[in-house]
């Protein structure tokens, strides 16, 4: 029998050794894109048979995936790590993420334009 707690967010340890690292790029994004150079070897040490590979797309938006990350544990792991961190919650919620996770394991990060909700249009032209 599998116990699932065990393998339920493999990466999230990973990912938060480098949350200070990835909220900085998110801060600087805002100029251009940001890219950051992954060892393999770290994520081979967690999982080595990776079944959805570990190239990955998240998408995020007032801490939410915009995009469907249903088979990659990187990408969720990733957006469990940004949920639970104050600063990476207020970024997203004035622009849209987009964490891009190549072969080579770079992770690249592009601050998308400010999603505009209906409210605001409306808003800003009563104005």
């Amino acid at each position: 029998m599998t116990n699932y707690s065990t393998i339920t967010h493999r990466y999230a340890f990973l990912w938060n050794k480098y949350r200070p690292a990835i909220l900085k790029l998110m801060i600087d994004s805002e100029n251009e894109p940001q890219e950051y150079k992954f060892s393999k070897h770290e994520f081979h040490n967690v999982n080595a048979k990776e079944k959805g590979g570990y190239a990955f797309v998240l998408t995020v938006f007032d801490s939410k995936p915009v995009n469907d990350i249903r088979t990659s544990s990187l990408a969720k792991d990733l957006l469990v790590i940004l949920q639970n961190s104050n600063k990476a919650a207020e970024l997203t919620q004035t622009a849209t993420y987009e964490f891009t996770m190549d072969k080579q394991f770079t992770l690249h990060i592009v601050k998308k334009e400010a999603v505009v909700t209906e409210e605001e249009v409306v808003t800003s032209e009563a104005e």
